[in-house]
């Protein structure tokens, strides 16, 4: 009878993907610009990484960041590897819309951000383009120093090598459609 493999959480294979390749937690805190101390939280499952962390570990690991949200057996069941995957942060959730992509350039997620949140760090920044649609609810989107202020049905189109934060001023959790062009 044929053992079940338990899942890997996110963190471990972040870990087992860098262990594999011989990068050190230092050597990867340089190539993605985080802390050592942050890198090591990601791995221990203590902190979930953004969307925009997730690709910057992804290009620095030499996978698709797809790659990083999927169970292990999903990988093996062709049937599943078109499910989305959920990751919840604290203030926010995503799921990823086309978890087929494999290493293509466009990316797309389902956002949902709490009311009244403030999406926690110094803000995003990666290579590429994003596209953000306002399903539900209203967000503020700060790219650079400009601050746009979207609701429900209005959309954004910036670079993403910009910093940029998201913010949910409202009382109703909002919910957008993300799209990302990373080269």
């Amino acid at each position: 009878m044929a053992r079940k493999v338990k899942p890997q959480s996110l963190g471990q294979r972040i870990g087992r993907l860098r262990e594999r390749q011989e990068i050190s937690l230092d050597t990867l805190a340089n190539m993605t610009g985080q802390s050592v101390e942050t890198l090591a939280q990601i791995e221990k499952d203590e902190k979930i990484p953004p969307v925009a962390l997730l690709l910057t570990l992804s290009r620095a690991l030499e996978v698709d960041s797809g790659e990083l949200l999927k169970d292990e057996e999903e990988a093996e069941a062709a049937e599943r590897r078109v499910e989305a995957v959920k990751v919840r942060t604290d203030r926010y959730s995503y799921r990823v819309l086309t978890p087929e992509a494999g290493h293509r350039h466009l990316k797309s997620f389902l956002v949902t951000i709490d009311p009244s949140s403030d999406l926690e760090g110094a803000g995003y920044q990666h290579e590429g383009e994003e596209f953000v649609y306002v399903l539900s609810g209203e967000v503020e989107v700060q790219v650079g120093q400009n601050v746009n202020r979207l609701t429900s049905g209005d959309s954004l189109h910036f670079n993403s090598s910009l910093v940029h934060t998201l913010k949910n001023p409202g009382t109703e959790t909002t919910e957008l459609l993300v799209v990302l062009y990373t080269p």
